[in-house]
């Protein structure tokens, strides 16, 4: 059977998830720290979304406009030396990166890849410090 319609799937209280190419996206309505939420994915799910095309991207944000989320959401993208990448190993053929582009140089804090729910850059990646609290998801 096809997934890839963003078929929506019900969950628990405070977890939201839309099957995006046969994989179940989970929108985490908790808040943690990149590194926790990394953590907390990999123990109940497989890893932090990847965001790999304009139709996950679109479906993604269609499950996160249901949802009361954080402003911004993190999202399986970290620099390390280098250059951006996804912690699952994913090609980065894709990028969405908003006003200013792609950080090539980020300030040591600001290592951490997020999705922007809300306002003028909705849809569009963004480097945060990774201390920051933040909703999450998880695929």
């Amino acid at each position: 059977m096809r997934t890839g319609d963003g078929q929506e799937v019900k969950w628990c209280p405070g977890i939201s998830g839309r099957k995006i190419n046969l994989t179940t996206v989970r929108v985490m309505k908790i808040e943690k720290t990149w590194e926790e939420a990394l953590e907390y994915c990999r123990e109940r799910y497989k890893d932090l979304a990847s965001v790999a095309s304009e139709t996950e991207k679109l479906l993604i944000q269609k499950e996160l406009n249901t949802l009361n989320t954080t402003e911004i959401v993190w999202i399986g993208l970290r620099f390390l030396p280098g250059d951006w990448l996804w912690v699952d190993g994913q090609e980065m053929d894709y990028e969405a990166w908003g006003q200013g582009g792609k950080p090539m140089c980020p300030q040591p804090n600001m290592k951490c890849g997020a999705l922007q729910v809300t306002g003028a850059n909705k849809g569009a990646w963004k480097a945060r410090d990774c201390e920051d609290r933040l909703h999450f998801v998880c695929y």
